[in-house]
């Protein structure tokens, strides 16, 4: 019984030994880093088009939830890091949806990268909600006037109202003027639930704000948004429209490049908007 019990006591020391041998080599757990896109975060999409591959629905894959697109006839080109999407007429890419943003988005920001150097009336992006609006949306991205005056517009829909986030050429502190000059530049629309206020960035600096009164909290409603559109406005063409060449604002497909496109649940500070045009990012 002794015998028994003293190599009980020998394992037992062993076990322990061995244990406190590999606690000394294993890190803490605050050592590990901790992950910039983690679960929960507010960066809710986000793709960069940076995947090599031959099937187009593998180049623009939701880095965040590895959300697949539906489709995607656009092509690839050289972006500001990395890949890029390509524009063309009726081309875009379409997603079910934007993962959790549209459930989280009190606040919200919006970022990318583009790149053009003529001009038409096209949209950046769109949240088509079918039947939910004349437009046919809860949000969506366009940019009219012309090379040397453009106009930005995002548009809003929630369960709360609508409004038209503008900024124009003849506000001289709001104007988005240089910008399709065929090289690439930020862009980050940025809304602020504490203040109602949207501010534009372009290349890191902040251009002007747009109030929504005392909107508040953005409550857009999931169930009315039908997908993700990169690259095109919120309704779709007729195979006859496309085939007579033919052009709707609330339709066309942005021509230029689109890098880095990004969607928060958060408004983003000045200075991590700057971190984004800074970094390439």
């Amino acid at each position: 019984m002794k015998t028994i019990i003293k190599n009980i006591l020998a394992i037992a020391c062993l076990s322990l030994a061995i244990v406190s041998c590999q606690d000394l080599d294993r890190p803490e757990l605050g050592d590990y880093p901790i992950d910039e896109n983690a679960p929960g975060g507010s960066l809710k999409f986000y793709v960069n088009f940076d995947r090599i591959s031959t099937n187009p629905l593998m180049t623009a894959v939701d880095e965040i939830r590895a959300n697949f697109p539906q489709n995607n006839n656009t092509t690839t080109t050289t972006g500001i890091s990395g890949n890029a999407m390509q524009g063309a007429k009726y081309k875009y890419i379409k997603y079910a949806k934007a993962n959790d943003f549209a459930a989280t988005a009190s606040s919200f920001s919006v970022a990318f990268w583009q790149k053009k150097g003529e001009f038409q009336t096209e949209h950046i992006f769109s949240l088509p909600a079918v039947g939910y609006h004349w437009s046919g949306a809860s949000m969506f991205l366009l940019m009219e006037g012309s090379v040397t005056e453009p106009i930005a517009k995002l548009f809003v829909k929630d369960a709360v109202g609508e409004n038209w986030f503008e900024w124009v050429p003849w506000n001289a502190a709001g104007a988005v003027t240089g910008i399709y000059d065929g090289n690439w530049h930020h862009m980050a629309f940025v809304y602020d639930a504490t203040t109602s206020k949207m501010t534009l960035f372009v290349d890191g600096v902040p251009r002007t704000s747009n109030t929504w009164g005392t909107h508040g909290a953005i409550s857009l409603e999931p169930t009315k948004i039908n997908s993700l559109k990169l690259g095109a406005g919120p309704q779709e063409f007729s195979n006859d429209e496309i085939n007579s060449g033919a052009s709707d604002w609330l339709k066309n497909s942005w021509t230029g490049g689109l890098d880095n496109f990004r969607l928060y649940s958060s408004a983003l500070t000045a200075t991590e908007v700057q971190e984004l045009y800074t970094n390439l990012k």
